[in-house]
């Protein structure tokens, strides 16, 4: 036979044929040799590359750190040689460090920092896991569980009735008039027993522990020195930081518009610094770390489920519209009850895009983060007694990543938050013109049929302010005020608050309402809850899930009524909390007054 590999008894071939060698096989031999050795060389320059790259980056930190330690030093060498300057010589106010100006600021910021960096490089790392692991989550376990057997639960709410009644004998036995502002809280607590969607599935729990920390950031935001004045700093600072956007409006649309404190291109331009800022944080990932933190303390505070508790917490920064956009791809998945959680959150709050024009209109800038702070944990309780949970929830803290953003750049993010404003600003002009003039002609026609009758002084607003002033009152408002600040609610509540906060300025700028209630209306309509706002945030919400539209829309009303309410039970607190020497009304009229908006 001469054909090749003949089968020897049908298992073999030749001999002869294994010794013919194959050329394809030692090309691909020597091909996979050539392509292992490229393959070791490129490894071996992408090991080198990565060593020079971190051999260059060590190098950057230790020179930014020894320029941080250089300007800290001379600094500090600064300070003490004016420091005896003025006190020695001249003023004896100037001595002493204020961690909220100048040297002290930085003393604060640098001692965050370093602070920080210890922590997640060195102690967590290092010790912080092994406690974790080891003694606490171990011990939040048994903490757990035995918090929550029956006789404990009931045990701590009595301590809790015990030290909120002992406080509130301190703070109003020399003004017993402020406990008439604890009858809004207990009336919409009841409202919220008696219209809950099931009563039954109530946890009293989330209740009580949001409700308790609302006041408590209360006490620590208003009523404690300290606490107050790190707020009074922070929005100050806040203030300073957007009133920047001042000098890209007046290089924009002249010192003519600009000095007539035109509301369109004095107040809303702020709006396009704010936007840059946070897209800017945002691309950077250091928006989605803070509210991720935030909303993880709120859940082990409060029990709440993770999307819920972070949308809260970012809405203590952002807008109704943007704070969903971080849980977007997990909309399609929540439960009824985080969905009307949501919406309440965005009610109950303000975003940061739009404080500046509220400043501008005198309110108090301590109020307005005080306020903000106090509704997160507040729009969570208030809206698990309105509508309780009764799905299981899909999403948990394991398994939930915020939405990244999607710029391809920092410049693209700069520049797409300056521009993502503009549809902000378009819509907040149109809604003003839209509802003032809705109401001028509900006020025509009313005025008109009042006339008829001899009763010329009678219109829309005046007739829906005279069903808030019951509210005013429960709310702790001096009875003399409360025509006024229930005229400041109504107007907040059908058109919206821009306009309420311009009517507050006018009222303290004459002086025709006390320094209390103005503080307790600066809180009272510090929310989104208005007309416009209901349809935005249907829109964008539905946006995002179409599928949920149906759901969306059912709860959408009765959220828009319990943000409201988040916002009385924390004007209500106010009441208790607010001392005269807190509310500073000369910065208040000074700012009114380098800020004489149009009247809208």
């Amino acid at each position: 036979m001469d054909n090749k590999g003949t089968i020897n008894n049908a298992f073999e071939l030749d001999h002869t044929d294994l010794e013919r060698p194959n050329p394809e096989l030692y090309k691909t031999d020597y091909e996979d040799y050539t392509n292992d050795d490229g393959a070791i060389e490129r490894d071996r320059r992408e090991q080198e590359n990565q060593k020079w790259h971190r051999w260059l980056k060590i190098g950057l930190l230790l020179i930014l750190h020894i320029a941080i330690v250089v300007y800290f030093s001379y600094a500090t060498y600064h300070y003490n040689d004016m420091k005896n300057y003025h006190c020695y010589d001249f003023n004896q106010s100037e001595c002493g460090i204020r961690f909220c100006s100048g040297y002290g600021m930085l003393v604060l910021l640098l001692g965050f920092i370093y602070i920080g960096l210890f922590y997640y490089l060195i102690f967590k790392p290092k010790l912080g896991r092994f406690l974790h692991t080891n003694y606490l989550h171990p011990a939040s376990l048994k903490w757990h569980k035995f918090s929550r057997t029956p006789v404990v639960s009931y045990a701590l709410v009595a301590i809790l009735l015990i030290l909120l009644v002992t406080f509130l004998f301190f703070e109003t036995k020399e003004e017993p008039k402020k406990l008439i502002a604890l009858t809004a809280p207990c009336f919409f607590i009841f409202c919220g027993y008696i219209f809950s969607t099931k009563r039954s599935a109530i946890k009293w729990r989330i209740v009580i522990t949001g409700i308790t920390c609302q006041f408590l950031l209360g006490v620590l935001c208003i009523r404690w020195e300290v606490g107050r004045q790190i707020f009074e700093c922070l929005g100050n600072k806040v203030a300073t930081f957007l009133d920047y956007a001042t000098d890209g409006a007046r290089f924009v649309f002249g010192d003519f518009l600009i000095d007539s404190s035109v509301f369109a291109f004095a107040v809303l331009p702020v709006i396009f610094f704010f936007s840059f800022f946070i897209s800017v944080l945002y691309y950077l990932g250091a928006m989605q770390w803070i509210v991720i933190k935030l909303g993880w303390i709120l859940q082990q505070i409060l029990g709440t489920t993770v999307c819920e508790s972070v949308t809260a917490a970012a809405n203590i920064f952002l807008g109704m519209s943007e704070s969903p956009l971080l849980i977007r791809p997990y909309i399609n998945k929540l439960t009824k009850s985080e969905i009307h959680s949501i919406m309440v959150s965005g009610f109950a709050t303000v975003s940061g895009t739009v404080l500046a024009a509220y400043l501008s209109f005198g309110a108090n800038a301590a109020h307005l983060i005080t306020s903000s702070v106090m509704a997160a944990p507040a729009t969570l309780a208030i809206s698990k007694l309105y509508m309780p949970e009764t799905e299981v929830s899909q999403t948990s803290s394991d398994t939930i990543q915020l939405e990244k953003s999607e710029d391809s750049s920092l410049l693209d993010a700069a520049s797409s938050g300056a521009s993502n404003a503009v549809p902000i600003v378009l819509g907040i002009i149109a809604n003003i013109v839209a509802f003032v003039a809705f109401v001028a002609f509900l006020n025509g026609v009313v005025g008109w049929l009042g006339y008829l009758i001899g009763h010329e002084v009678v219109d829309f607003e005046w007739i829906f302010s005279k069903l808030f002033i019951p509210l005013a009152w429960a709310m702790g408002v001096p009875w003399e005020d409360c025509d006024n600040i229930a005229k400041i609610v109504a107007t907040k509540t059908i058109i919206n608050e821009f306009v309420a906060y311009q009517r507050l300025g006018e009222l303290i700028t004459q002086e025709k309402i006390q320094v209390r209630s103005a503080g307790i209306a600066t809180f009272a309509i510090c929310g989104f809850a208005n007309p416009s706002s209901l349809g935005i945030l249907i829109g964008s919400l539905s946006a995002m899930a179409p599928h949920r539209r149906s759901t969306i829309t059912s709860v959408a009303f009765r959220a828009f009524v319990v943000g409201s309410i988040v916002c009385f039970i924390s004007a209500s607190f106010a009441g208790i909390l607010i001392q005269d020497q807190s509310y500073v009304v000369n910065n208040i009229l000074e700012k009114v007054g380098q800020h004489n908006v149009t009247k809208v």
